[in-house]
């Protein structure tokens, strides 16, 4: 019930703006949140959102990426400026919406249940 759209090819320093449309009720999730895996390496996270609104991103991309949700939408929204070679990956989009409160942090990819098929974004140098 989610699906990701936007990704595509850009050069370093542009800009994308990745969509993921939700079937589920996305004000009823507890987390939704961004990963992203690149060739040969393991899926990691990139940020998320609560559902206070609260948000949190990787290191490697604070400062250069935005994470939004309009619940009135269903839809999860990644911002990513100033991109560099090293953000080239498959981005998914995931949400918790479980009916109780799981106790890992965002990070924890087990804590959530749904799971879309991937965008790819690839930045060129």
């Amino acid at each position: 019930p989610l699906e990701e759209s936007g990704g595509g090819s850009v050069q370093a320093g542009g800009s994308l703006i990745l969509s993921c449309a939700a079937t589920i009720d996305t004000s009823r999730t507890n987390y939704m949140a961004w990963f992203r895996q690149a060739p040969g390496k393991v899926r990691e996270g990139v940020a998320a959102v609560d559902r206070d609104g609260f948000t949190d991103y990787a290191d490697s991309v604070k400062g250069r990426f935005t994470i939004s949700q309009d619940n009135a939408k269903n839809t999860l929204y990644l911002r990513m400026n100033s991109l560099k070679p090293e953000d080239t990956a498959m981005y998914y989009c995931a949400a918790d919406a479980h009916n109780y409160l799981y106790a890992g942090g965002w990070l924890d990819q087990a804590r959530y249940n749904y799971w879309g098929q991937g965008t790819q974004v690839t930045v060129s140098s």
